[in-house]
């Protein structure tokens, strides 16, 4: 069987290219995919600037909901001061550092605000923690005194010399530079211990939130315990630490995992990948599945003649299918090599995207390992095996003697089931699109472009009996008198119904999948745009991002600038949602915004019930979608998880319509305290009386403070606003355009060489070769205004209800010139896909074309 396979595979190797392109395309995309994934749940970060520790422990900076992944807790969790001489009296410790990061910046001579380290939000440190950096090298001795620090090597300054330091938004001081710091990852400024602690507000004694507390526990083991808690001793002192931490939460990790405790956000950025990986592996997963089993049907079809001549000679109908799919499993395991080789590739520019559009810490690597080639070669085997047998179920089911009479032409009659099938899933698709009118949120606009692409494939399964009855419509109503190559297009798309949609289908889920695609991000991103646009009352905002948030008294002295009217400060931050959905426990994390009672003077979300004038105190206010789906209506109680991990139950205070441009949730300033990384406010948020004086009083504190920056809150016209999200989808549609493009183009290189039979047939009887192109021409057109017509009949329901759900109109929001683009697109593709392979054709003589038929 396989000896015949190969041989079969060898006689027909320019169909068999299409399925190899297929393939090809489709194995790199689900490895790039399934790298994704597996780098989302085994990556980890290098150990940073706790890679002289040899076990760290830190708070868990994950909430694990049941039944679900874990869901990473972006601000930073404490861990008490005081586990710190616990954890030093055990065997084989020879150091315990409580480490502490705050906001901390140096100012130049000119007055800027420079960042002292990688973060600003955590640059500053207490001198202990030099212990736990790899290989330091200290130039100078150790700060001491109040008013002495020691800084990064590469800061700047020199031993001795005087410095300007902002530290946790206090004002800047003059500190004096008693040693330079050299390790890998030890740029910051680190100060005496009790300095550090009493500048973060951890110190023992003190009334702030976050008294007495650490941001975690580094510990050197001594050398006979091993070198580094890779080993048994050294696993052992780690082994005493959990037991002497059991039950409080905490969380002890040793070598590779030790990168996770340097940043929470971190982990976020895994989840991420792992969310990433998931969404796309759906859209990826369909694509790549429809586009193998339409090359197959094509190529499979074109040797309907000899399947059924083995039919005729004793072939048993399992027979033929394992032929089938013998000759397309070899075709395809030639593909798969190179495929998922492109696919890892792919998947480290992929990373690179993500790192620099800020999605993904620039240090976490990707995790390459043989399980997603593994799970590529299983799906795509899987899926060429199974379309393969569907393509030649009916060849091998016909007795031998109708397979061979029918091996020349098409069936008459489509199969009702599969028409029936796919009129209903088109019909079913018609509901799923109203999903954006009954959720105003970026999953349910996901939705659009799944019904787009399950529309497309509803086209694929009842695409033969349309394309005939379009068929022979058309031929009933042409006039005598037609001009050959007309009758004759007309002619072949009645008669060859099956072979058209063929061609017809993919292109229409091109033009479906672009379409619904980028108009879904462009609507949600107008929307967006609008809610937080009308909703913005302020018309500037400052921040502070080289001080890692605003400097005490900023709003105060905002407030005493001539022509300012109001001015709040602002947060943002991440909190998880727990509630009931079905009778079942649910979490989902999401952005959360941080305001106070006066907010109303700046912002106005829509306030449908209650009022901002509440917020005050462990209150919220929600989004009037969150309201509705969750059961919290104004005076309900919410049990919420803040970014750092507490759990709070809130009393909804108000219900707004704007959640789409701020959040589903607001939570008080009194809520949200001593329960963020820094403490301080990111953004304060100023409305004025709109004169030029007013602007000009807010620039010239802004030049007059370190740091301090001004800018209007009006959103970027030209896009630079847009989440990083966007762009990633946008580059996902471009990818997947490629490759549908590059299949569809073999698709139909390829159907148009299964014609040369016809094409000698019709030069023997006397057609000329430019009646013969003008022909195919016209049956280009039929395909290109086809395709066309049917992707914007697919794509027209789901974008007027999105439209409607999202803007209030029946149209989307997106580019004047995305339509064009698209139909010039496929235009160009079905023209040069039957030009230039007939041409070809034409250069071969008809008694030589029929003898290689």
């Amino acid at each position: 069987m396989l000896h015949l396979a190969l041989r079969m595979a060898a006689h027909r190797i320019t169909a068999l290219l299409a399925v190899a392109c297929a393939v090809l395309g489709g194995a790199a995309l689900i490895t790039t995919t399934g790298v994704l994934a597996e780098s989302g749940l085994r990556s980890q970060l290098p150990p940073g600037r706790l890679g002289g520790a040899d076990v760290v422990v830190a708070a868990d900076q994950e909430f694990h909901p049941s039944g679900d992944l874990p869901v990473a807790l972006p601000e930073r969790a404490t861990v008490p001061g005081r586990l710190v001489e616990r954890l030093a009296a055990l065997p084989g410790v020879t150091d315990a550092v409580g480490d502490i990061g705050f906001p901390t910046a140096l100012v130049d001579g000119r007055g800027q605000a420079v960042p002292a380290g990688g973060d600003p939000r955590t640059a500053g440190h207490g001198w202990s923690s030099t212990k736990l950096l790899a290989d330091a090298r200290v130039t100078g001795r150790a700060p001491s005194g109040a008013h002495e620090v020691a800084v990064g090597a590469g800061a700047g300054p020199a031993v001795g010399e005087t410095v300007e330091v902002v530290a946790n938004g206090r004002p800047a001081v003059s500190y004096r530079v008693t040693a330079l710091v050299d390790a890998p990852d030890a740029d910051g400024v680190y100060f005496a211990d009790a300095t550090a602690a009493g500048l973060a507000g951890r110190d023992a004694g003190g009334a702030g939130p976050r008294a007495g507390t650490v941001d975690l526990i580094g510990l050197r083991v001594d050398e006979g315990a091993g070198d580094g808690a890779g080993s048994g001793a050294g696993e052992r002192v780690a082994d005493a630490v959990r037991a002497e931490v059991a039950g409080t939460g905490l969380k002890v990790v040793t070598g590779a995992d030790r990168g996770d405790a340097v940043a929470p956000g971190v982990g976020s950025a895994r989840s991420l990948l792992i969310l990433l990986a998931g969404s796309l592996g759906g859209i990826m997963l369909l694509i790549t599945g429809f586009v193998v089993a339409g090359a197959l049907g094509v190529t499979i079809a074109g040797q309907r003649r000899d399947l059924a001549l083995m039919r005729a000679v004793g072939a048993t109908p399992q027979q033929i299918r394992r032929l089938a799919a013998a000759q397309s499993t070899v075709v395809a395991a030639v593909a798969l090599v190179p495929g998922v080789a492109a696919g890892y590739l792919l998947a480290g520019r992929f990373r690179e995207l993500l790192a620099d559009r800020g999605v993904l810490p620039a240090e976490l690597p990707l995790t390459v390992g043989p399980l997603p080639a593994l799970a590529t070669l299983l799906l795509v085997v899987a899926a060429v095996q199974f379309s393969a047998r569907c393509a030649a179920w009916r060849t091998s089911r016909m007795p031998a003697t109708e397979a061979v009479a029918e091996s020349r032409s098409e069936p008459r009659t489509p199969s009702r089931t599969r028409t029936g099938a796919g009129l209903l899933l088109m019909l079913g698709t018609c509901a799923l699109s109203a999903v954006p009118l009954l959720s105003r949120t970026a999953l349910g606009a996901s939705v659009t472009s799944i019904a787009g692409i399950l529309a497309a494939i509803g086209l694929a399964m009842a695409g033969p009996a349309l394309v005939g009855s379009a068929g022979e419509a058309a031929v009933r109503r042409l006039r005598p008198g037609v001009a050959a190559p007309t009758w004759l297009a007309l002619a072949n798309v009645r008669a060859y119904a099956l072979r058209l949609s063929g061609v017809i289908s993919p292109l229409a889920m091109g033009v479906v999948f672009v379409l619904t695609y980028t108009l879904t991000q462009t609507t949600v991103l107008a929307a967006t745009s609008d809610d937080t646009r009308t909703g913005t009352l302020a018309q500037y905002e400052l921040t502070a991002p080289a001080l890692g948030g605003l400097p005490d008294g900023t709003l105060t002295a905002v407030r005493e600038v001539p022509g300012v009217r109001a001015a709040t400060a602002a947060q943002t931050t991440t909190v998880v949602w727990e509630y009931e959905e079905l009778g079942e426990p649910a979490a989902e994390s999401a952005p959360a915004t941080i305001l106070g009672p006066d907010a109303r003077d700046v912002v106005d979300l829509g306030v449908t019930d209650g009022g901002l004038d509440r917020l005050t105190g462990a209150t919220v206010a929600v989004s009037a979608e969150a309201a509705r789906t969750r059961g919290a209506g104004l005076g309900e109680r919410i049990r919420l998880v803040l970014g750092d991990g507490a759990r709070v139950d809130a009393r909804v205070v108000a219900v707004y319509d704007r959640g789409l441009g701020f959040g589903p949730v607001v939570l008080s300033r009194q809520l949200a305290a001593g329960h963020t990384t820094t403490g301080l406010d990111q953004r304060a948020l100023v409305r004025t009386d709109g004169t030029s004086a007013a602007q000009a009083g807010l620039s010239a504190l802004a030049a007059d403070r370190p740091g301090l920056a001004v800018a209007g809150t009006a959103p970027d016209a030209a896009g630079a606003d847009a989440p990083p999200e966007v762009w990633i989808n946008l580059a996902l549609v471009v990818v997947l355009l490629g490759y549908l493009l590059l299949s569809i183009a073999n698709k139909l290189v390829a159907a148009t060489a299964q014609r040369r039979t016809e094409i000698a047939a019709l030069r023997l009887v006397g057609t000329t070769p430019r009646q013969i192109l003008a022909m195919m021409r016209r049956e280009a057109a039929v395909v290109a205004a086809a395709a066309l017509a049917a992707g914007l009949a697919l794509s027209a329901v789901p974008l007027a209800l999105l439209g409607q759900g999202f803007l209030g109109r029946p149209w989307p929001a997106g580019p004047a010139w995305l339509l064009p683009a698209v139909a010039a697109t496929v235009v160009a593709t079905a023209y040069l896909t039957v030009e230039l392979p007939t041409r070809h054709a034409l250069r071969t003589p008809p008694a030589d074309g029929l003898r290689a038929a």
